[in-house]
């Protein structure tokens, strides 16, 4: 029997991933280049925040699903599942990563909620209250892994990297660690930043 081939493409949706993701970021850029944090933005803060201690369990493992280790997993998983153009796209989103949010974070700063809200939140685990906190890199970083895993999936299984996506978001918030622009635009790059490697090395033509 004669193995089916793989085609690989190069899909318009993550040029508009790549281009949305930039938009947003944009403007998550200049909403808090005084390096303040609105009084809108603080309401959503500490609805998460606030959140009762109890959850602080079942959150910590996703809080650190985002932590740069898990580029070069998900790279050894897929590379011993034979997905050689996905192991390659990790490590190229994990290193992209790292210099992009160095970028930003050299155009804007903005110090964690400790710090731009102020000492009233709850700081869970080894939280700092200080430090550059706009854009979070636990969330570009799974956004980006999230958008290179997702096309490899079937079905149902699609939206299972993106509910990871946002619990980790939310996590990141609730232990203290990120205010809500931190996560939502460090998400927003990681899609930019994972369009660009389905661009690169192409997707399953039935994704």
């Amino acid at each position: 029997m004669t193995k089916t081939r793989t085609r690989w493409v190069r899909r318009q949706s993550d040029a508009v991933c790549v281009a949305v993701g930039l938009v947003i970021l944009g403007l998550g850029m200049i909403a808090v280049r005084n390096g303040t944090v609105s009084g809108f933005e603080e309401s959503i803060f500490h609805a998460i925040n606030d959140l009762p201690q109890a959850l602080y369990p079942l959150l910590w493992p996703f809080q650190q699903a985002g932590a740069v280790l898990v580029g070069p997993v998900v790279a050894l998983v897929a590379f011993v599942l034979g997905y050689r153009r996905l192991a390659a796209a990790a490590l190229v989103v994990t290193v992209m990563k790292l210099v992009l949010e160095r970028v930003v974070k050299a155009m804007v700063t903005r110090e964690r909620p400790g710090t731009s809200i102020g000492s009233d939140i709850h700081m869970r685990g080894a939280v700092s209250a200080t430090g550059e906190s706009f854009v979070s890199g636990h969330a570009v970083l799974i956004a980006a892994l999230a958008s290179i895993v997702t096309p490899y999936l079937r079905g149902r299984w699609k939206v299972v990297p993106w509910i990871l996506v946002g619990l980790v978001l939310v996590a990141r918030v609730y232990v203290g660690a990120h205010n809500p622009l931190d996560v939502v635009c460090g998400a927003a790059l990681g899609v930019a930043i994972g369009g660009a490697a389905n661009l690169i090395f192409g997707v399953p033509e039935n994704a």
